[in-house]
């Protein structure tokens, strides 16, 4: 029998060439984070994001592909990000346990965050 030394197992051509692709797209989008810059139709990993630490706290600057930008100061209080500027207020929208949804300006941002007292939202 030929198929004697096998496990029996096939390998899943199309699981294997989704997960190549989101490895590459993953890499491709290394320093990016998912926005939706104003006007845009959706979300997409296009806007760059720097940190800067001060004596004031970390600060993010978070860059439209169009050469636009906003400040974010991150806070230690709860309420995850505020504006720098000050000039408009940032609504913070948890949508997971290690995710928040930043909304400024017209342009929203989905940033890496610990969310304090996540829970699941309850299914309808």
């Amino acid at each position: 029998m030929l198929a004697g030394g096998c496990d029996g197992k096939l390998q899943d051509k199309v699981a294997t060439a989704k997960a190549d692709a989101g490895r590459r797209a993953l890499a491709a989008a290394e320093g990016r984070i998912e926005c939706s810059p104003p006007g845009a139709a959706g979300f997409a990993f296009v806007c760059g994001i720097d940190r800067t630490q001060t004596q004031d706290g970390l600060y993010l600057t978070l860059r439209h592909p169009d050469g636009g930008f906003r400040r974010l100061l991150v806070t230690r209080d709860g309420r995850g990000v505020v504006a720098a500027d000050g000039a408009e207020k940032a609504q913070v929208t948890p949508l997971a346990s290690d995710l928040i949804e930043v909304a400024l300006g017209g342009a929203r941002y989905r940033l890496p965050a610990t969310v304090r007292h996540w829970k699941e939202p309850k299914a309808t």
